[in-house]
């Protein structure tokens, strides 16, 4: 009897572990295992970071390094640099790689783009970063900048795709308008786009959303395993912050909503333990504030009152707003995510802050490129309601809606 049970409980044991191992395999993963043919015999280019990890704890980079049938010839680096040490916002210079010896240019700084001198000695350029979710996430115009630097020096260009974080179901806010292109918001794509890194890669190259209408060669290396509707959580994959201050899944679902305040005097949390979760400033009453914005029952959140004093953090908040200074505000407290909505929340938040705070400030073309459009600010200016706001965007999110559906690999 004893020897049943015990073969039961490691039959039990096996099924527990297996379900455990199985995961979402990565487009890196995958480059090694059934795409290796896209690399052989090649001298590749990599554009990535520190989040470009294999399963087995390597990074990207140091394993395409020293496989004997490849040569990895140049790396180039995004915002915060190839081993992500950089604060944000801070120009990244050209350096060697500590750990390869290889040339990395930066693609942060005076450059965003590679030159054809920087791709002179390359046969096939590689990208690899992971991904938030939002359009205003530097590493999406990488991705694009990079691509058409492929597409125009006539070299192959592989994505290597990662999850989408906060799932690849839902795409809201305003559209971006052409004219309030830049390096934080290139396409005319909404705030939150619900696609992978490869998603819109494909998008961007088949819409002719490159320069003077270049199209890239393009190959995805697809996930196995991912499903749209999985929050990062749930694909058992390590999470890797992407960036110094998005180091947990719970900044991230917050991020593309809260992130509208860099666009305002207000401290958007950077230089705290939880940035973006932290939103306020020394002016704010924070019982009051979060006493409004929870009558307002938004769907999945609450607002809990704090008191927080930014600091520079090194490599993380280099010179955050109100440094030094107690400040007082809310903390995003996301109880169901699946609820919750981040840019309608964020359109609550800023119409109730200007309205009830006399000293909130606009940085006029901040906020404008973070909402990719002048009329969230105009319209809270004019005293809109966030219903209306909200509801003033859903015509161009449908359509980027039917854009999006012809792109989706999973």
């Amino acid at each position: 009897m004893f020897k049943n049970f015990l073969l039961r409980f490691a039959a039990l044991t096996l099924v527990v572990t297996s379900s455990l191992v199985a995961q979402v395999k990565t487009g890196a993963d995958l480059l090694f295992e059934k795409h290796f043919d896209l690399i052989a015999g090649k001298r590749m280019g990599l554009v990535t970071n520190h989040s470009a990890m294999l399963s087995n704890g390597k990074h990207l980079a140091d394993a395409l390094f020293e496989n004997p049938k490849t040569k990895l010839v140049v790396l180039f680096g995004p915002e915060h640099g190839v081993r992500g040490q950089a604060p944000a916002g801070k120009s990244v210079r050209d350096s060697i790689d500590p750990k390869t010896g290889i040339t990395v240019f930066s693609l942060y700084g005076r450059i965003n783009k590679p030159t054809p001198e920087m791709m002179a000695k390359i046969d096939v350029l590689i990208f690899d970063i992971q991904d938030i979710g939002a359009r205003f996430y530097t590493y999406e115009s990488t991705l694009s900048l990079a691509m058409e630097a492929a597409a125009e020096n006539r070299i192959p260009f592989i994505v290597l795709d990662r999850p989408n974080p906060i799932t690849g179901t839902r795409f809201d806010g305003f559209v971006l308008m052409d004219s309030l292109r830049s390096f934080v918001g290139m396409h005319r794509v909404p705030i939150m786009h619900g696609m992978t890194m490869g998603e819109l890669a494909t998008m961007i190259n088949m819409e002719s959303w490159l320069k003077n209408g270049v199209r890239a060669n393009l190959d995805v290396v697809r996930m196995e395993g991912w499903k749209r509707d999985m929050w990062y959580d749930e694909t058992q994959l390590a999470w890797i912050g992407p960036s110094p201050n998005m180091q947990s899944l719970q900044t991230a679902i917050v991020y593309p909503g809260s992130c509208l305040f860099e666009g305002t005097n207000f401290s958007e949390g950077r230089g705290t333990e939880k940035p973006f979760e932290y939103v306020g400033a020394p002016f704010v009453n924070g019982k009051q504030w979060a006493d409004e914005l929870n009558s307002l029952r938004l769907p999945g959140i609450t607002f809990e009152p704090i008191v927080f004093v930014p600091q520079e953090i090194q490599n993380v908040a280099a010179n955050p707003k109100h440094k030094g200074v107690r400040c007082e505000g809310v903390f995003l407290h996301v109880w169901d995510r699946n609820k919750y909505e981040p840019v309608k929340t964020a359109v609550h938040m800023l119409s109730s802050a200007k309205r009830l705070f006399p000293f909130f400030q606009w940085r006029n073309s901040s906020i404008d490129r973070l909402a990719g459009t002048a009329k969230l600010r105009a319209s809270i200016e004019a005293g809109m309601t966030p219903e209306n706001i909200v509801e003033s965007w859903k015509e161009e999110r449908a359509a980027f809606g039917g854009v999006r559906l012809k792109y989706l690999l999973y």
